[in-house]
């Protein structure tokens, strides 16, 4: 009967760090996308804390970012004056102008997310399901977007006009399937 008692301690035992290591980022991804998750999940899925949007529209990533999050806002910062271009980015890197999915390409690749240029479409398969807890890309058939330490990548127009842009107010992403990238 002893022995039987320590096995069954032993495998709850196992059975709860398996379940810590489940929920601690970089073990395994939560779903972040709500429905039913518990508040240890939700704290995985929210970073610690948000970036800083400059008046000259860059942005400042917080220190507390993964080395990774930090590149990803860096290579945006770079093109994020750039024109709006229906297809740029997709031929080269650098380009003259991005279109939507180009400016997540190239960002993406900031942080060694992605090798070469997605389109929209695909984009919607890219990574993992859901919400990420710094970076969650939006795509669909005809537009993708990020939001990344808080704030949202976006080609749409606003005051400073069309082109890759950071903004402070976040879609309703209804309509868009949520990907992120795995551990982030």
């Amino acid at each position: 009967m002893r022995k039987n008692n320590r096995k069954l301690k032993l495998g709850i035992s196992i059975a709860g760090v398996l379940a810590v290591l489940a929920l601690t980022p970089g073990a395994a991804s939560a779903n972040c996308g709500g429905g039913g998750i518990s508040a240890a999940e939700t704290d995985v899925c929210t970073p610690t804390a948000k970036a800083r949007l400059l008046p000259n529209g860059m942005l400042i990533p917080p220190k507390s970012a993964p080395s990774r999050v930090k590149q990803v806002i860096w290579a945006a910062d770079r093109i994020r004056t750039k024109p709006y271009i229906w297809g740029g980015g997709h031929g080269r890197w650098w380009d003259r102008g991005y279109d939507c999915s180009g400016s997540v390409s190239y960002a993406l690749h900031g942080g060694k997310f992605l090798e070469s240029p997605l389109p929209s479409g695909p984009m919607e398969s890219w990574g993992l399901a859901g919400a990420g807890r710094w970076i969650t890309v939006y795509a669909n058939a005809g537009h993708a977007y990020a939001e990344i330490a808080g704030f949202r990548w976006d080609t749409a127009g606003d005051s400073s006009g069309t082109g890759p842009r950071w903004h402070e107010e976040l879609l309703s992403n209804v309509g868009f399937v949520a990907r992120h990238p795995a551990g982030f």
